[in-house]
């Protein structure tokens, strides 16, 4: 699709969008608006306007079948002997590590018939909700009142890794103190991990991403978006006791779901200056590259068919980036959007002033904008160096990940930079020593773009890009990089992390060195942006206070990619003055390639045109719901009331883009694959009956 022609539709839909949430919005009641703790489920809700009683035993069920990838995303147990079923485009990443220039599972899909054909992730680490505590008291009073910004953020740093190490050392399992409310609370999350992780199933591309970017975030959609895995123990299927029965009769129009996943980020009790950052500052910046790497990563794609293999998880991730900041920006750009969110806040202000006992929490408005131009003023150095956009290539992110290591492991562990304390030593290892495919070629391209883009962001001239550059144009630098770095093998890194700051000093790898030479200022720019993270980080928390006090506790906090649950019901919406059903079938997936007479994005799998009359075309195959998502959610089960899964979540509709910010249930819709669907796709397009028979037993066949 024309990028021209679909930006003018998308801002169209998002004017028509933002036209109906604010209407929506002054009228009683928020829907079906939330992303839900598990410790503080919206059980009132659901009684009141559902008659539906969410019960510990039901909702510990649906807590303990959901499953976080690493990657990015979510998932669920879906059988007693470790199956798991997420996204296709949550599994890319491993798809795209395990495949080789003879067999492209991202393009031709992957089908294991035996446990012994199931193949190994090298990387993906699942982690499994177990229990969750409130540390709010002790991680706050670590902190000394009257404490500067710099010696606040370090008593918290050093409280919270504390209370991880002693939780991880106790339990076994992996422990996470997670911060809620902007700062209002904090949790300790601990999981269950599982590091043994292998590919089941997965169809091809062109059948999970049907009609590819013009389709992406769209509705009406036809997609077959899952891949299955299974987690292992001690070599074998691991034995699961929550796991979520698989539904014959899937969903109808009404039906209230419920959505069990990991939402990634919002922003929604963001203040007006941090809004305002994110429209001027950060939304832009974020999509002049994501355009530029995308044009990058076209460009190295057309030119041959392993070029593509090799770079196409990244550029599906970059277009999907783009797509959803575009949307995102168009929300924050519409000043009646803009408009109600300051309304919202002035009444919250006003409703602040008006009790004595919360006076003094206005000042945190001011505190949290005079933070916000600080991070401003840094953000661009920032950006280009500690957040790697200056040097992104994965050879990089592991030499300073070594470097990194060997000067944490000499601190004390409460002193430590967060991803370097003990109890996240192992999630660390498993990425540092994972045996992934690094493309010379592709690790070139990309480290020579980003050293231009330093050079154009800081200046030719700086002092800081002339000792990057050494005298080299970025990509005679980047190739003498590249091919001179032995960090590129596993047992060298392994050599280096296990010698520590000796060896990694005596090293002379041009790698770790380009690291070193920027680590410097890199520490420091963070060490002002964590400064600054932790001033916010105190004013949303006496926020938070005031707003439990004057509100209630009964509201949800921002996402945190976190366990959540969401809930709303199986509804079509109206757009273009055209009703849009809420679910579309086989039958729509054919019209719509003969449509476009089978041409790209939208040809079907040569399979798919071979088996057609196999399937019942009128069969379900995706549907909406008014449930609250965000990025993160990929892979999330949709379950009915007895808990039983109906679909699962892949994407949101183009009127979701603002989600992040405001919520409304007008028209926007998360998009899942129905369970009726995948069924019939797998029985009769793939022969996959092994493993329809275990999605229908909750048992591996033997």
């Amino acid at each position: 699709m024309n990028m021209k022609k679909h930006g003018s539709v998308l801002l169209l839909w998002l004017g028509l969008w933002l036209g109906l949430w604010l209407g929506f919005a002054t009228s009683e009641g928020r829907g079906d608006e939330g992303m839900w703790l598990y410790s503080d489920a919206p059980k009132k809700q659901l009684m009141e306007r559902y008659g539906f009683d969410a019960t510990g035993p039901w909702l510990e069920h649906l807590q303990r079948s959901s499953v976080r990838f690493n990657s990015g995303g979510s998932g669920e147990f879906i059988s007693a002997d470790g199956l798991i079923l997420s996204n296709h485009h949550v599994g890319a990443d491993t798809l795209q590590k395990v495949g080789t220039r003879e067999n492209d599972y991202l393009k031709k899909g992957f089908y294991a018939r035996s446990l012994a054909e199931e193949i190994k992730a090298p990387d993906l680490e699942l982690n499994v909700l177990m229990s969750i505590e409130d540390v709010t008291e002790r991680v706050n009073a670590a902190v000394a009142a009257g404490a500067s910004d710099e010696d606040s953020f370090k008593a918290r740093r050093s409280v919270m890794a504390e209370i991880e190490k002693e939780s991880k050392e106790k339990t076994g399992e992996r422990s996470d103190v997670v911060t809620l409310y902007q700062g209002g609370r904090y949790h300790l999350y601990r999981f269950k991990r599982y590091t043994d992780v292998r590919v089941v199933f997965a169809p091809e591309q062109q059948a999970a991403f049907y009609g590819g970017d013009p389709d992406n975030f769209e509705y009406p959609r036809f997609d077959l978006d899952v891949c299955f895995f299974r987690a292992y123990e001690d070599g074998k299927p691991a034995k699961i006791e929550h796991f979520l029965k698989w539904s014959e009769g899937g969903t109808k129009e009404g039906d209230l779901v419920f959505v069990s996943g990991h939402p990634g980020r919002t922003s929604r009790l963001f203040t007006m200056s941090e809004l305002e950052y994110v429209r001027d500052v950060q939304a832009p910046r974020s999509l002049q590259s994501l355009f530029r790497r995308e044009v990058l990563l076209e460009g190295y794609s057309a030119r041959s068919q392993e070029n593509a293999r090799r770079a196409k998880k990244d550029l599906f991730g970059v277009q999907n980036g783009r797509k959803a900041r575009k949307g995102g920006l168009a929300g924050l750009l519409d000043p009646e959007l803009m408009g109600k969110k300051a309304a919202t806040e002035k009444a919250l202000r006003e409703k602040i002033a008006g009790r004595e006992d919360l006076k003094d929490t206005l000042a945190a408005y001011d505190r949290i904008a005079a933070a916000q131009k600080v991070i401003a003023a840094n953000a661009r150095e920032h950006g280009m160096l500690e957040g790697g956009n200056g040097f992104h290539c994965d050879l990089f992110g592991i030499a300073r990940t070594l470097l990194r290591a060997a000067e944490e492991g000499k601190k004390p562990n409460g002193e430590r930079l967060r991803e370097f304390t003990d109890a996240s030593r192992e999630s660390l290892e498993l990425g540092l020593f994972s045996d992934k495919p690094i493309y010379d070629d592709l690790e070139e391209l990309l480290l020579t773009d980003s050293l231009t883009e330093l050079a154009e962001q800081l200046g030719a001239s700086s002092p800081l890009v002339q000792r990057v550059l050494a005298g080299k144009s970025p990509n005679a630098r980047a190739v003498e990089l590249i091919q001179g770095t032995k960090v590129k093998d596993v047992a060298f890194r392994k050599k280096l992390y296990e010698g520590g700051k000796a060896a990694v000093d005596a090293t002379n790898d041009p790698m770790i060195a380009l690291a070193k030479s920027v680590d410097a200022e890199s520490r420091a720019l963070r060490k002002i942006m964590e400064a600054q993270g932790e001033a916010k980080q105190q004013s949303h928390a006496k926020i938070a206070k005031a707003r439990f006090a004057l509100e209630g506790t009964s509201n949800y906090p921002d996402a945190t990619f976190t366990l959540r649950l969401a809930f709303g019901t199986v509804k079509g919406f109206e757009q273009g003055g055209k009703p849009i059903p809420a679910h579309t079938t086989f039958a729509g997936l054919y019209e719509r390639s003969a449509e476009h007479e089978n041409r790209p994005p939208f040809d079907l799998p040569a399979i798919w045109v071979d088996r057609k009359a196999k399937l019942d075309l009128a069969t379900p195959y995706n549907f909406v719901s008014t449930a609250d998502i965000i990025g993160g959610n990929s892979g999330s089960p949709v379950v009915d009331r007895a808990g039983e899964f109906v679909g699962i979540i892949f994407d949101g509709n183009i009127q979701s883009l603002v989600l992040d910010f405001a919520y409304s249930d007008v028209q926007t819709r998360a998009v899942s694959v129905d369970s009726r669907g995948i069924v019939e796709a797998l029985k009769k397009i793939y022969g996959a009956d092994a493993l329809v028979e275990e999605l229908h037993t909750g048992k591996r066949a033997k």
